[in-house]
Order: structure tokens, then sequence, then C-alpha cells
């Protein structure tokens, strides 16, 4: 079997069980939040949606006893990293037969509210296996009913993103973190930078890089690793405008430092991890 192309679908944000705290903030960082969702593994959402890909607020309701429990496992911050499939079935035995560790695919689905009516969203997901990232979730999910996730009527947000350019990922060998998108895209997906590895995902990439070059690029942005070696830093947001994102950032009450190329918020502003906003 051909290997998946290498797509992004959606970024996560862990919100453990702070999706109150959660929405306030993302609202307030410039980002048009659609309404609560709540999936039939028993977490709850919000997404920001883009072009082509969107950023999830993940968490479960205070005081669940079941459900998505395991992400009160994780720390506060960015925690997964999706990729699109367009056939669950196909995928799954494709990375099977190269040797990457998946779980077989789970379905779940979500209600979904929009102008005008309303319907059930369904996902069909292709995990890694338990232990394969030491840095958090990376995946595979499957729309079935993708007119009810991308809407034009979420697309429009007050700090003018229109996609997700990259995520960062910080491994003490990055050589060896970037092996498994190496076995699940094939190697010509990873590519050398500086301080790391890059992995092109589509129009966006995943940088593996040391602790030692994402301080070299954010400085005191970076969030606090809490003892981690290996983590998910932090998320890179194309914007029509980097003085409308400057705008909205300084309407919401958020602290942010504007260069000449982006605007940085630090890691403790954004539940966790550094955010910039390039053009």
């Amino acid at each position: 079997m051909t290997l998946p192309v290498p797509t992004l679908d959606h970024v996560v944000i862990n919100a453990r069980d702070e999706m109150d705290r959660a929405q306030d903030l993302y609202r307030r960082l410039g980002f048009s939040l659609t309404e609560r969702g709540y999936h039939s593994l028993g977490s709850t959402n919000h997404l920001a949606m883009f072009g082509t890909d969107y950023l999830e607020l993940i968490a479960v309701p205070k005081g669940a006893t079941s459900g998505r429990l395991d992400l009160l496992t994780f720390p506060l911050g960015l925690n997964g990293l999706v990729f699109g499939s367009e056939d669950s079935a196909i995928t799954y035995g494709a990375l099977s037969k190269a040797g990457v560790p998946v779980e077989p695919p789970v379905e779940f689905t979500r209600p979904v509210k929009y102008t005008g009516g309303q319907g059930d969203a369904r996902f069909r997901t292709v995990r890694m296996k338990n232990g394969v990232v030491p840095y958090g979730r990376v995946y595979y999910c499957h729309h079935f009913t993708r007119d009810l996730v991308w809407r034009d009527e979420w697309r429009h947000h007050a700090n003018g993103t229109v996609a997700v350019q990259r995520a960062v990922i910080v491994e003490p060998d990055p050589a060896a973190g970037a092996k498994l998108y190496a076995d699940m895209f094939g190697p010509e997906a990873v590519r050398d930078i500086k301080g790391g590895k890059a992995v092109v995902i589509g129009n966006s990439r995943f940088d593996i890089v040391t602790e030692a070059e994402l301080k070299r690029q954010v400085g005191d942005a970076a969030p606090n690793p809490d003892g981690r070696k290996a983590y998910m830093a932090g998320l890179t947001f194309r914007t029509t405008s980097r003085v409308k994102a400057a705008q909205a950032l300084q309407a919401g009450k958020i602290p942010f430092v504007q260069e000449d190329h982006r605007v940085v918020v630090p890691a403790k502003e954004a539940m966790g991890a550094v955010l910039e906003f390039i053009e």
C-alpha cells in the first residue's frame, strides 16, 4: 500500500478541565470559536476554523469521572497534531503494513448547530499506540461530514488567521524524533533545519527542535517544560495582517511582542503554547 499523503487536519490545545477559561482566552486572542461541542467519547470542544485546517480546544467537564479522562494526564497546552485522512481504513492498513504502531480506527460523533440547521458531525480516527509519542497525541482524522465542520460563517477571525503554518515540538534528539514521521510519510517528508528537523505537512510543517533552538527562536515566550524532556511547544498562524493580529490582541488585553516579521504571544498568556502570527 502507498503511504498516506501528509496533510494537516487540525491542531489541539488541551484545556484539561478548564474549558471556560480556554474559551474566554482564545476569544480574547482574536479567534472566533464555534459553540461548545460534546463528543460521544465524553470530551467537550470549541473550534477555530481556517481555510483547510483548524484549531481545537479540548477538555473534559469539571468533575468528570468517565470519558476522556486521559486529557487530565497531560499539561495545559498544545497536545494534539492531527493529520487528514480521506479513508481511515486505507490509512490504517497502509500504516500497519509500513510498521507504524497504530490502533484500529475509532468512530465517534458530535452534534453541531449552525445558522439554519443542525446535524451530527461524524469522525473516525487512527491513533498511535500508547507510549509511541512522548510529547502528546499524534493521529489521523477522517471526516464523514465536512460540511458540518468547515463552514464560512466560522472562518472569520479578528486576528486575521487563515491557516496553521507551523507546529513546534521539542525533542532532545530531533533526528530520532523525526523517524516516526519518515515511517508515516516517507523520508522525503523530513528536511534538515537549524537545530533540528522539519516535517513537511501539505502547506504547513512540524519543526522538531532542541530546547536550545526553541529558546533561540522565542526566548522567554517558550512554555515551561515542567520537567518534560519532550513536549509540544507552540504554533505559528498565518494571518492576513500582522497589524490586525496586534490590534485583536490589544483589544483582548493579551500581552504580546511585535517584531518586524511576526507577533508573538508568550506561552503563559495562551494556555501553555507560545503563539506566533506571521503574514
